[in-house]
């Protein structure tokens, strides 16, 4: 897949079959949007072009908007990538790109630059400056430069609507399985390990300190999960702990992960973390030998939904 990160560094010989929108988490929903986009030029000379936003239009159109997304800009390109998809342009949004007009997106960048054969786009699109024209209008400007239009029906776009809130509903009240059963996948994210207190390695259960630097990706709920680890390319299980540690007094917020039959330096490595099941809500407990238990049960149920 081939990722360009400007509307203007886009190049291409060849027709395009676009898409555009946030597809925050890349989840099922999108798939059976995305899908029709691949599907639409298998055997053919057209390549397909998925057009997104960054930041996310809502950031800046709402000042006050405390948005939480499902994934990173980079996660999103990797989804992305994976299912096949020809190229990605991320378009940075900002004021002076809401201000197009919509025959000026339509022409100087549907038709100029991407050279498009035909665009997927929902029913309820609305595109342009104050978001002015609507899949009518867009019809009626692929009759006057010759690209197709296909509308996406209101039950997809009803479906990736319902799939987005359940899924960011299920992350933030900690029902991993649920989540994951409307992505596809299991919900992960990215971080820098970083070097904590430590008190991990004195009960025996030493922990990887994750440091999320995107400050709008969405964290799950506080509590212990069963989850994984990509370092270096492979794969390790373990159990994740999202809160503040109460049981040693007031902490701010941390994302520790003790991964199993590890024990390597990986400070300052950034790794992937997959969430697989929740295993309980944070308690504190009355001594550290209550924790060393609690961790204990912890692990096995782990090693349980691992296998």
């Amino acid at each position: 897949m081939k990722v360009f990160n400007s509307i203007f560094d886009f190049k291409s010989d060849k027709k395009t079959v676009v898409t555009l929108g946030t597809f925050d988490g890349v989840h099922f929903g999108h798939k059976s949007i995305l899908n029709k986009l691949i599907e639409s030029t298998i055997n053919s000379d057209e390549e397909s072009l998925v057009l997104t936003f960054f930041s996310h239009p809502r950031m800046i159109l709402e000042q006050d908007s405390d948005i939480k997304l499902l994934n990173t800009i980079e996660e999103k390109a990797q989804l992305l990538k994976e299912l096949g998809i020809h190229n990605l342009v991320i378009q940075k949004f900002d004021n002076s790109f809401s201000q197009l007009l919509p025959e000026d997106f339509v022409k100087q960048v549907l038709v100029d630059i991407f050279n498009v054969k035909k665009i997927i786009i929902g029913y309820d699109h609305r595109f342009g400056k104050n978001r002015a024209a609507d899949i009518n209008d867009l019809i009626a400007f692929g009759k006057k430069y010759n690209f197709e239009v296909e509308q996406i029906s209101a039950e997809e776009i009803d479906n990736v609507s319902i799939s987005s809130t359940k899924i960011r509903t299920a992350l933030q009240s900690g029902n991993i399985k649920l989540a994951n059963e409307y992505l596809g996948y299991p919900y992960f994210i990215n971080g820098k390990v970083v070097k904590g207190k430590q008190l991990g390695r004195t009960i025996g259960y030493p922990t990887a300190n994750i440091v999320v630097s995107d400050k709008y990706k969405l964290i799950p709920a506080i509590g212990v999960y069963a989850a994984y680890a990509i370092i270096n390319d492979v794969k390790y299980y373990g159990m994740l702990n999202i809160g503040t540690n109460p049981t040693i007094g007031d902490n701010p917020l941390t994302i520790e992960m003790n991964i199993f039959d590890f024990d390597e330096d990986i400070y300052d490595q950034e790794i992937e973390i997959g969430f697989i099941d929740k295993i309980r809500n944070q308690q504190k407990f009355n001594s550290l030998d209550e924790l060393k238990l609690a961790l204990s049960k912890d692990k096995e149920f782990a090693l349980n939904v691992i296998k």
